[in-house]
């Protein structure tokens, strides 16, 4: 009988296919009014993305779970869609616009968001055609975009219902200020980077002409909106002139200085000047000062040019000056004014140089997609009380209603979330979710769901003005995994899929989303809004190193695929990720997956060239033979290890069970032993174990196992009643073996312990021996009465004498607990292969010690660069292994 499969594994050629065929005939949410409900949501990608190697991590490991509880039988709905992505879209268009010599303010507010959405309709959808070649199956027939107009109702409405409960305000606070992109971001936006700079050390003058203090600063510039001085109440030093005047040499403006604990003793001369409008730490001394926010100074821009501040004491020259120009200035007009104070170091020879400031590396925050330094502002922005939000998921957490796995994340998640400052959900931006509020003429605000009803609360005649504002991106996907299902209607989806059973997220997006998910949840469910948040890792490059466009070390997911297929990058992905750390890139493991689809397909012809098609039944068939009892119960050992590791969310475990069950036990031992035997019964159970490896292996690899899934059953002209996707989770109404378990485990512990020996006394593998049991146990026996042509065609043992051995030269190997007796003479010259195997020690013994010896070394350990430390190590490791190899070969011949 032929096979009805191609020679040769092409992933390409069935991937599309079978994608396209799924998502046509809607299987990836078949229709299951009935079943149990189980429902997870993507973090939505950006509208403006592509597909990276997080994403495919993120979402292989939210398939591989909604495939495997899909194939359990329940309403698995996996939601999909994507993120407007306020600042990331908006930057786009402009940037098509640049290059067209033409640019934002060009146009109407609501021109511009018109060619937003012409954009996103004829380029938006990139990442969400990459997630299919990825094979994700999602129910792509309920996609959602944050913008639509159901999920601006439901942002609209949580807007509102939070500013009428008092947790939405409206402050004038610092915020971290993008002067490229003239807007406010989060904390979680800003990322710190090391730049070269400065420490400027200045004189400033008590009015009264008494003296002066010294004040140190990386910021020069601030100076102009200086506004006090503080030192710490407990320094002695300064105990007398807390209070006195200051007189700011190059603006004239008079301040005190003030008593602060913010003022480290230890730090320069104890003495910091303070600029409340432009930095966070001086911000709080200012208020404790009694400095209304109101009237803290502010001295830049948008841009972050110089302006003039209220109190006008600025002088012209540096107004609409560029922060940085600025700060040269400031710094020339104090060096001429005598109130620098040079930093002086020593040349080679011992003389005194002077510098105007002392070079330092400063943690610098940049803004993550303006990509300039971000300016420290003070503005009024529409604020989240976050503390009062956060208590009922900080109980959640505690009390075990949301789950974190891995369990480690949990001291994070209440570090950050105990210690939370009021959200900045403004954003001075045109693309977005507009704030939904309007002001009159004295500045009153009214925030309503619509415009008619802020003007009925303004009062007839009153003429209103929008906010310009629109919310932070992460204010609307806070709210994904209930607005995706209908809310605030209250939907049979709804009903039915909220709380969520799992999010499946990057680390990185705890705070940015998933701690957001679980305050919005509360608030506007009183729910959480997943039992189980998994976290996993990122995906680094082989070295360890963080990927990055600047080190040139991205990888591709989708170059991964072309080259070796979705399915085993899927798999690489699933085997890799081990609860609590990174995933490091290795191609060559991606290929070796590759190479296991290859494999899998390969015995499927096999099995078809044999006339074992598919399978008619769920439970295991009859068998009788110790090799089919056998594989029958192994089948069920591997389904419980597989659900045992999805439970439990250990994607490596899980991948880890079906790898080995497949490659090892079918593939490379159960095969074998049926070949020459294959008999109706051996067919039937053949058929069957098959099957249920393609349906435990679906979910990580879904294309091959679709693919040979209807090849089995075209092999007997049949066809599948189902596809797998749809399949049922195996069900063997079967149990282990112990009796068949032990005799087919010694046949193979033997055939292993045999191959082993060959290759150490340089034997062909080929090679048919003769063995002698004097004393065999009863699963020895068994073993011998029954398997005799295995024994020879596996084995490669033309017989198993059960007698003493013969005096002479001889090897003995163990199966089980027997110990089988081969002699040797004749096959092998014993005195010259004892010689050889002598000198191999000596060398590997000496390598070995010689590696010891520099690895025990500290300074070699230390100074040494890490990669020549791990070769090291691993060198050390061959030898040492080499060694109890070759001492194992001598021991054989006596």
């Amino acid at each position: 009988m032929t096979s009805a499969l191609d020679k040769t594994f092409d992933p390409a050629a069935i991937e599309a296919r079978w994608y396209d065929h799924w998502e046509t005939n809607g299987l990836f949410r078949p229709d299951r009014p009935g079943a149990e409900p189980f429902t997870i949501v993507n973090p939505p990608p950006n509208v403006t993305g592509s597909l990276h190697i997080g994403h495919a991590l993120d979402n292989t490991l939210q398939d591989v779970v909604i495939r495997y509880e899909r194939l359990r039988g329940k309403d698995a709905l996996w939601v999909v869609g994507t993120d407007h992505a306020g600042i990331a879209t908006q930057m786009v268009v402009e940037r098509q616009l640049e290059e067209r010599q033409d640019k934002r303010t060009n146009h109407s507010r609501e021109d511009f968001v018109e060619k937003v959405w012409a954009w996103k309709a004829e380029s938006g959808g990139t990442i969400t055609r990459q997630l299919r070649r990825l094979g994700c199956s999602m129910d792509w027939g309920r996609e959602q975009f944050t913008m639509d107009p159901h999920f601006t109702a439901a942002v609209t409405k949580v807007f509102v219902d939070l500013h009428r409960k008092g947790l939405i305000y409206r402050d004038k606070r610092l915020v971290n200020w993008d002067p490229r992109l003239k807007t406010a971001i989060s904390d979680l936006e800003v990322e710190t980077r090391e730049t070269k700079g400065g420490f400027w050390r200045f004189r400033y003058p008590f009015a009264d002409g008494s003296g002066a203090v010294e004040v140190a600063t990386t910021r020069p510039e601030t100076m102009l909106a200086d506004m006090a001085v503080a030192v710490h109440p407990d320094d002695t030093r300064y105990a007398g002139v807390i209070g006195k005047e200051i007189l700011q040499p190059i603006t004239g403006r008079r301040f005190a200085v003030v008593a602060d604990e913010h003022a480290d003793p230890e730090l320069g001369s104890g003495v910091v000047k303070i600029t409340p409008g432009h930095d966070f730490n001086d911000f709080e001394v200012g208020k404790r000062a009694g400095i209304r926010p109101g009237d803290m100074l502010n001295m830049f821009d948008a841009e972050a040019r110089v302006v003039q501040t209220a109190d006008g004491l600025i002088p012209a020259e540096f107004i609409g000056m560029d922060r940085f120009d600025a700060r040269a200035l400031v710094v020339q007009r104090m060096k001429e004014a005598g109130f620098l104070i040079p930093h002086v170091t020593r040349d080679v020879d011992g003389a005194a140089v002077e510098a105007d400031f002392e070079p330092r590396t400063i943690q610098t925050p940049f803004g993550d997609r303006g990509g300039v330094v971000i300016e420290p502002w003070l503005t009024d922005q529409w604020y989240v009380d976050a503390a009062t939000l956060a208590k009922q998921p900080i109980e959640a957490v505690r009390s075990g209603e949301i789950e974190i796995v891995p369990k480690t994340w949990e001291k994070t998640f209440f570090n950050w979330m105990e210690n939370i400052q009021p959200w900045c959900v403004s954003r001075q931006l045109w693309w977005g979710h507009r704030i939904p509020a309007w002001y009159d003429g004295a500045g009153n605000v009214f925030v309503a769901e619509t415009e008619a009803e802020a003007q009925e609360q303004a009062g007839e005649g009153v003429t209103l003005t929008r906010d310009e504002d629109v919310l932070d991106t992460w204010f609307s996907s806070a709210l994904w995994p209930f607005a995706t299902l209908g809310w605030p209607e209250q939907t049979e989806l709804l009903d039915r899929h909220y709380p969520n059973d799992l999010l499946i997220s990057g680390f990185d997006i705890l705070f940015f989303w998933d701690a957001r998910m679980a305050m919005m949840g509360y608030f506007n469910m009183g729910q959480q809004p997943w039992k189980r948040l998994y976290l996993h890792g990122l995906v680094r490059a082989a070295d360890g190193q963080k990927m990055s466009k600047s080190k040139g070390n991205v990888v591709d997911p989708l170059g991964l695929i072309d080259r070796f297929g979705a399915d085993a990058l899927r798999f690489f992905m699933a085997a890799m990720e081990s609860q609590g750390r990174d995933v490091k890139m290795d191609e060559s493991r991606v290929e070796g997956y590759r190479n296991f689809a290859t494999k899998l397909w390969n015995a499927a012809r096999f099995c078809q060239a044999n006339g074992i098609g598919a399978s008619r039944t769920l439970a295991a068939p009859a068998a009788t033979s110790a090799v089919n009892r056998w594989i029958v119960g192994e089948v069920v050992a591997t389904q419980a290890l597989l659900d045992k590791a999805m439970a439990d969310l250990r994607f490596d475990a899980a991948a880890g069970a079906i790898y080995h069950f497949a490659w090892d036990t079918f593939c490379d031992w159960y095969l074998e032993l049926i070949k020459g035997a294959i008999d109706d019964e051996t067919k039937a159970v053949a058929g069957w174990v098959l099957d249920q490896i393609l349906v435990m292996l679906h979910p990580f690899m879904p294309f091959v196992t679709e693919e040979l899934w209807h090849a089995q059953a075209r092999l007997t002209g049949d066809v599948r009643p189902y596809d797998l996707i749809v399949a049922q989770w195996p069900a063997p109404d079967a149990a282990a073996d112990p009796a068949a378990k032990a005799e087919v485990e010694w046949l193979i512990d033997l055939t292993r312990s045999l191959r082993t020996a060959k290759n150490e006394l340089g034997l062909a593998p080929g090679t048919k021996l003769e063995a002698w049991l004097a004393t065999p146990s009863d699963t020895a026996a068994r073993v011998l009465s029954a398997n005799q042509a295995a024994l020879e065609r596996v084995a490669r043992l033309t017989a198993v004498h059960v007698a003493p051995a013969p005096e002479g030269a001889a090897m003995q190997i163990g199966a089980g607990g027997d110990a089988l007796v081969i002699p040797l003479e004749g096959l092998i010259d014993i005195a010259s292969e004892k010689a050889r195997l002598s000198k191999a020690l000596a060398a590997s013994e000496k390598e070995a010690q010689a590696l010891a010896g520099r690895l025990n070394n500290a300074s070699f350990v230390e100074r040494a660069k890490p990669e020549a430390v791990e070769k090291a190590r691993a060198d050390h490791a061959h030898h040492a292994g080499e060694s109890e190899r070759i001492r194992a070969a001598l021991e054989r011949l006596g």
